[in-house]
């Protein structure tokens, strides 16, 4: 009972420091607006009065619904394939050395060439974005899900064999909630980067999609819209990890608070 209200009275805490952690952000915003003009950065209230016509705009709700489509789409795939070879490397050394050069490959190729690549391959369709959030974010995943194995708690595993428990549950109860713990950070950081390098992709190869309308905003100079797709942006990721990732995360790791 003490260990539940701490956690929601931490979850409360942690809920008003990022309200005031935004509420700061814009005050800064507010100060370069008024510092550098709107040709820099723009008055926030115009921002979001615009942001909320975007919304009442069925075009804009189906760019934020592309945008979204194929960011979680290449996130999907990426957390699926790099946590499972991950999980595979980690209990196989000859796996994880074999997937080293891949890896130092992908996370050295700069996401501007992976789009490059990509618009010679797939086009202007769905491929190129989804296609580059993939192979950008899926050494992130590889490389939590191998972290979390190699740095499990042996003595567990060897609890769980003491009370013969079967491999199955051994697996899902006692490595899966630790492999998690290790997992998470690289999901969230995954999720951030798909939204960056969806957005990116959709910049330069789409006609559809958040992407789309800060290119016709740039076309324009109206650094009012562009402000409202970028706050578009960050309000959809808070949003996807503060009511997906984190609730999940706080499920998962609740063996901690019992042992």
């Amino acid at each position: 009972m003490i260990a539940k209200t701490g956690s929601f009275i931490a979850r409360i805490w942690s809920g008003w420091g990022t309200l005031a952690g935004v509420f700061m952000i814009i005050a800064l915003w507010q100060v370069g607006y008024e510092s550098f003009g709107a040709l820099v950065l723009p008055d926030p209230l115009q921002s979001f009065s615009q942001l909320l016509t975007i919304f009442q705009q069925s075009e804009g709700l189906d760019y934020i619904a592309i945008t979204a489509r194929r960011a979680m789409i290449g996130f999907a795939l990426a957390s699926l394939i790099g946590a499972c070879i991950g999980l595979l490397a980690g209990w196989s050394n000859t796996l994880a050395i074999l997937c080293r050069p891949f890896l130092t490959v992908m996370l050295g190729v700069p996401p501007i060439a992976w789009i490059v690549l990509a618009l010679l391959w797939f086009g202007g369709s769905d491929g190129t974005p989804v296609f580059t959030v993939f192979i950008s974010t899926v050494p992130l995943v590889f490389a939590g899900a191998l972290q979390g194995i190699r740095m499990r708690d042996a003595t567990l595993d060897e609890m769980a064999d003491s009370f013969e428990i079967p491999w199955w549950d051994k697996v899902w109860h006692v490595q899966i909630p630790q492999v998690i713990s290790y997992l998470f950070p690289a999901w969230a950081t995954a999720l951030g980067l798909s939204w960056k390098v969806v957005v990116m992709a959709e910049l330069l190869s789409s006609s559809e999609g958040i992407g789309a309308g800060l290119a016709e905003a740039r076309v324009n100079i109206d650094t009012v819209t562009t402000m409202s797709w970028i706050v578009a942006v960050v309000g959809l990721l808070l949003f996807l990890e503060g009511f997906f990732l984190n609730p999940i995360k706080e499920h998962v790791e609740g063996w901690r608070n019992d042992v």
